[in-house]
């Protein structure tokens, strides 16, 4: 991942985040994340490790090579999948448009809240379906903040999200990529292309996902863009923190959140 593209940051916040995340969402996006035995699998983009961990632990007969740009993240990746004896993955430093292996190497090639912050995400497509075999399976899975509404609904939390997808843009981002992963994989010739949307649905009758996704993965990262979001013009302090309040608001007992995320798979 570009790592001065990555507008959240690198903070520890912002590792437990993405690790609450994967961890609250797995259900939703990985119950069909299973390939066939003896598969090797390319992570292109694996950050932490949060979705490392659930990938290979749901695929003890495949192997793993998880790769990242951030020297940082590969190190904590690492560190967390040693700690939880996981033997099936090799972690290392490498460039998403520039990777150091053969044409044709990988069965499978994954790729997961990666695209929405690169600058060029077809260029990265091309890079990883040089090195997906004839015929192995391209899978990518990305959010989509266009896809988030809410009771009560709230002018001031969407003018809070959208200080997040300002910013991805500015940054060469685009946090409304979920919708656009069809197109994208149209356009470096996959076949096969099927594209799935995961709704998360959160009401109080389902209370790990209000504490899960709507305070630990949504409104964490939206309140974690703040002060950048502030310091940049985007928005006014008091404005974004009535935001922030109108978010933690939906998980209140009467409450409603929706989020839609976008798990597409094509065939090289």
């Amino acid at each position: 991942m570009e790592s001065s593209r990555y507008v959240h940051g690198f903070s520890e916040r912002e590792a437990i985040r993405l690790n609450d995340q994967a961890d609250t969402l797995e259900d939703i996006i990985h119950h069909d994340s299973i390939f066939p035995k003896d598969s090797l699998v390319l992570e292109a983009g694996c950050g932490v490790g949060a979705q490392t961990k659930i990938m290979a632990a749901k695929n003890p007969d495949s192997n793993f090579i998880s790769v990242d740009l951030s020297e940082d993240s590969v190190r904590e990746a690492r560190e967390m999948i040693t700690s939880l004896g996981i033997a099936n993955v090799e972690l290392k430093q490498a460039d998403i448009y520039n990777l150091p292996f053969k044409n044709e190497t990988f069965d499978v090639v994954f790729i997961c809240f990666v695209l929405e912050h690169l600058l060029n995400p077809i260029l990265a497509l091309k890079e990883t379906m040089r090195v997906l075999k004839r015929g192995g399976t391209m899978i990518a899975i990305e959010g989509d903040h266009g896809s988030a509404f809410f009771y009560p609904d709230s002018e001031y939390a969407h003018l809070a999200i959208n200080c997040q997808i300002m910013l991805q843009k500015q940054g060469g981002g685009n946090s409304n990529i979920g919708r656009e992963l069809y197109p994208l994989f149209k356009s470096v010739h996959l076949s096969q292309i099927s594209v799935s949307p995961r709704m998360v649905y959160v009401d109080a009758s389902r209370p790990h996902l209000v504490e899960g996704f709507i305070k630990n993965t949504f409104t964490a990262m939206i309140e974690g863009i703040g002060k950048k979001a502030i310091q940049q013009g985007i928005i006014d302090s008091m404005t974004f923190e009535k935001g922030i309040r109108d978010l933690y608001r939906t998980a209140e007992p009467d409450g409603v959140f929706c989020y839609t995320f976008f798990k597409a798979s094509g065939i090289k």
